[in-house]
């Protein structure tokens, strides 16, 4: 069952970063095009320099800092403090990465939980202002996808933690 679930989560983890490249793909494309049309705009008609370009390049930053957040959490490389774990005991230091992982966990649900919430509510009748027939829900929509993954990355992340305190338990008895 274990070799199941990591497989699933690193499917899961391999279907994220995908989004990521794509999101960084439109990235550089919508970008160089909209370079591409302020430039060569007045020399080459078919170049010319979308007004939504903008608002659709802040939307993939979005969706990729987002997933990309998501895929930190699965590799354990997210920033944290480190500094003062060698002058802890280390016992301490197990236990709080323990409560750091619950607390991103907490962190990962309430944005899943409000998050779409927002998506649903508020953002439901708003549209992107170069693009009126664009809802926005699509702007604010990265945040709870990638509280879904969240979620799923740091359960694994910390029911590996906490295997990880009971085995080196184990082994000192």
């Amino acid at each position: 069952m274990t070799k199941k679930i990591e497989n699933f989560m690193t499917h899961v983890y391999n279907v994220v970063m995908v989004i990521c490249k794509l999101f960084l793909i439109a990235e550089v494309v919508i970008t160089s095009y909209a370079v591409l049309g302020r430039y060569l705009g007045q020399i080459i008609p078919i170049f010319d320099d979308p007004a939504w370009s903008e608002e659709i390049v802040l939307t993939c930053m979005i969706y990729m800092s987002f997933f990309s957040a998501a895929l930190a959490i699965r590799k354990r490389t997210h920033i944290r403090m480190t500094s003062l774990d060698r002058f802890l005991p280390k016992i301490l230091v197990e236990v709080l990465d323990i409560v750091g992982d619950v607390l991103v966990l907490i962190f990962s649900l309430i944005m899943v939980v409000v998050g779409f919430r927002y998506c649903l509510s508020i953002n439901a009748h708003v549209t992107y202002t170069s693009l009126p027939w664009l809802s926005k829900f699509w702007l604010y929509a990265p945040v709870p996808l990638a509280g879904i993954a969240m979620v799923l990355f740091q359960v694994e992340v910390l029911c590996q933690h906490i295997s990880e305190y009971f085995i080196k338990k184990e082994e000192k008895q």
